[in-house]
């Protein structure tokens, strides 16, 4: 889980390169540690366990 001084730091890339039509996350800790989850486990999307979102 990140911390809240590493979640600040991400928080305008993932902004940055979200497209602007989409509604903007709405958990970002939760959003982020999904994105964290796929890239440590080289999962699909649909892989990523219910409790980081759909």
């Amino acid at each position: 889980m990140l911390g809240d001084a590493q979640r600040s730091e991400l928080e305008p890339l993932v902004e940055a390169c979200r497209p602007k039509a989409k509604t903007p996350p709405q958990d970002l800790q939760r959003t982020l540690s999904a994105l964290l989850w796929r890239h440590q486990n080289g999962a699909k999307w649909r892989a990523i366990p219910e409790d980081l979102g759909p």
